[in-house]
């Protein structure tokens, strides 16, 4: 059996879109049973929350669509990340810009917009700011872009 693809969702902190995109994958893998094909992940550019769950609003929306990512912990983006996965996925152009610079050149090919690498388009809004429906407005997006992916990974499992 082929190792699996590995999958790493990127944003600011770690505690609400990545982890969010995270739930929304492993969801939607486990539904089109490609659990054990993918492994997702999910980290933070940042380290203000290392240790910390996902911000409470992101498990309670991620909850009303019968997900639980309240498990989860905020990590730090590390270099070693860019050895162990497949695909870092991006919450924004800025992410984006902050993953690539601590890249190794031969890993920043492998760093992307997570909705434009699921073949959709757009950045992620930031809900951290925001109220309720900033939330719901990310799990769409994520949720789509976990859709979406699957979709992509049907084939033979990897997604290059």
């Amino acid at each position: 059996m082929a190792e699996p693809q590995r999958l790493l969702v990127v944003c600011l902190g770690n505690i609400c879109r990545s982890p969010m995109g995270e739930g929304a994958l492993r969801a939607r893998l486990r539904e089109a049973g490609l659990e054990t094909r993918v492994e997702v992940d999910s980290a933070g550019t940042g380290d203000w929350h290392v240790g910390q769950p996902p911000d409470k609003r992101a498990i309670a929306t991620a909850r009303r669509h019968g997900v639980d990512i309240g498990g989860l912990r905020a990590r730090q983006l590390s270099v070693r990340d860019f050895d162990e996965f497949d695909w870092l996925l991006c919450a924004d152009d800025s992410n984006l810009r902050d993953v690539r610079a601590l890249a190794p050149a031969s890993a920043r090919g492998r760093s992307r917009l997570f909705m434009d690498w699921a073949g959709l388009s757009g950045p992620i809004p930031d809900p951290y700011t925001g109220g309720e429906d900033h939330f719901e407005q990310v799990w769409a997006q994520v949720d789509a872009a976990a859709l979406a992916a699957v979709e992509r990974l049907r084939g033979d499992g990897r997604a290059d």
